[in-house]
């Protein structure tokens, strides 16, 4: 009997262990970060939710309660990576009025978003690119509609395509840090190369490469090409 009651008090006397809190959002999280890595790592061909659960550390069937299919996963990824960027690149800025925007902040956090996740910032502009509605895009849609609009304002040369602008403008900026890593050995060496880049957007941006008056022929087709865009974008407006 006394026996009996030690063994109870022993029982007791152990505590079970916490159940671990369920943390649903913090282990999507962690999911996408793990798709994230191996997207950057072995590109959009290589991505699977088994493989991504194991990298995570999660269960295989949690992985699956979240993200059903691989198709899926690739989708929040690529959106995770848009809010990512949408954040870093134009995080706090006011876009009521084009004026208050700054291109320099805007063309340097670019940069620097791409110089620091090239890879990362490659598949995204990849699947976005390739997307048959890529304004479903967060980052894209941002960008594209707030250059839209600078080209629409007094602010911008007439007749800017700002689709064809943008995709030359974002292109660029996950290409350069190709070049930048094989020519650079430091973090303060690719900073500075980022710091190149935007500077030079700027000045292509705000300067151009060729002086009008030293191209008559070309500066009279383009400037008719311009003014054709412009008449059937009114025509369209009203």
């Amino acid at each position: 009997m006394e026996q009996s009651k030690m063994l109870n008090k022993a029982k007791t006397a152990v505590k079970k262990p916490a159940k671990r809190k369920r943390d649903p959002e913090g282990t999507r999280v962690a999911i996408l970060e793990a798709a994230g890595k191996l997207l950057a790592k072995d590109g959009a061909e290589g991505l699977s939710v088994s493989q991504v659960a194991q990298l995570a550390g999660v269960n295989r069937g949690t992985a699956y309660q979240h993200f059903p299919t691989r198709e899926q996963l690739l989708d929040a990824t690529t959106a995770w990576v848009s809010e990512r960027m949408r954040t870093a690149v134009f995080g706090g800025l006011d876009f009521n009025n084009v004026k208050q925007v700054d291109p320099m902040h805007v063309a340097t956090q670019m940069a620097e978003f791409a110089m620091e996740n090239p890879e990362l910032g490659r598949v995204w502009l990849f699947e976005v690119m390739s997307s048959t509605r890529p304004s479903n895009d967060s980052f894209w849609n941002l960008y594209r509609t707030q250059f839209e609009k600078f080209s629409k304002s007094e602010l911008a040369q007439p007749g800017i395509d700002a689709e064809v602008h943008s995709v030359i403008m974002l292109m660029s900026a996950f290409l350069w840090p190709i070049f930048t890593r094989a020519h650079t050995r430091t973090t303060k060496e690719r900073q500075e190369m980022a710091r190149r880049f935007s500077k030079e957007m700027l000045r292509l941006s705000l300067f151009g490469t060729m002086r009008p008056e030293k191209f008559p022929d070309l500066a009279a087709q383009i400037t008719a090409d311009s003014g054709v865009k412009v008449a059937a974008a009114r025509k369209k407006a009203k």
